[in-house]
């Protein structure tokens, strides 16, 4: 009898838990729509002025999509303003080839900080994020949330090893935790830990105080984003 109700008590606890997290989910996802849209409305006179700027640099296309594995392990495009020079695949390999520290960096964190590919306008895009404002977007089609892990390609899931599921039963993010974390200065299994907190600890407050965070770094610290 004592193991019958023991039991009754856990389902009840379960099925609360499970009630909880989605009218939480429900509510995310009702605050990403809204904040992409006056984000989106917002940003307009911004927008217009970087895609006159695109144009001008390199022409079109504007949009730069990439595969990217989404919640569930589903691929989606990536939408972000076009940063690189149309030659950018060519670039890249000709310049690790030629450097050694280049090479490594690469390899350990899929990201250079003296990235040949980026033309002028690309790089001042990167430096202030706005690059990533086409990512609204993507929040619109329900693909990325506003706060989530960053979104990875495909290999890349390899690294995660048994938390992998820590990446994939969220939401890609905009902003995140190892967005606010220092970025630059945080190496890849870094940002597989800060993955698995978030996962671990993930609530409103907490997505609120990270906007707030991103924010700020984008604001007063480089460092961060």
């Amino acid at each position: 009898m004592l193991s019958a109700l023991e039991g009754a008590v856990r389902d009840s606890v379960r099925s609360r838990i499970r009630q909880r997290r989605s009218i939480g989910e429900i509510f995310k996802s009702v605050f990403d729509y809204a904040f992409s849209i006056f984000a989106l409305v917002f940003l307009i006179p911004a927008i217009t002025v970087i895609c006159v700027l695109l144009l001008v640099q390199d022409g079109w296309p504007l949009i730069y999509r990439h595969k990217r594995i989404g919640r569930d392990g589903r691929e989606f495009d990536c939408l972000k303003f076009r940063t690189m020079r149309r030659d950018a695949d060519r670039a890249l390999q000709e310049f690790l080839a030629s450097n050694e520290t280049a090479r490594r960096e690469w390899e350990m964190n899929r990201k250079l900080r003296s990235d040949p590919r980026v033309h002028p306008i690309g790089r001042l895009l990167r430096m202030t994020s706005l690059d990533e404002i086409p990512q609204f977007l993507n929040v619109l089609r329900g693909e990325m949330s506003i706060v989530g892990p960053r979104p990875v390609v495909e290999e890349e899931l390899a690294r995660y090893g048994d938390r992998a599921h820590c990446y994939l039963l969220l939401t890609p993010g905009i902003t995140g935790l190892w967005q606010v974390s220092g970025r630059n200065d945080t190496s890849y299994d870094d940002r597989i830990e800060l993955d698995a907190r978030y996962y671990a600890t993930r609530s409103m407050s907490l997505d609120l105080w990270i906007i707030f965070r991103t924010v700020r770094v984008l604001l007063l610290d480089r460092n961060g984003c």
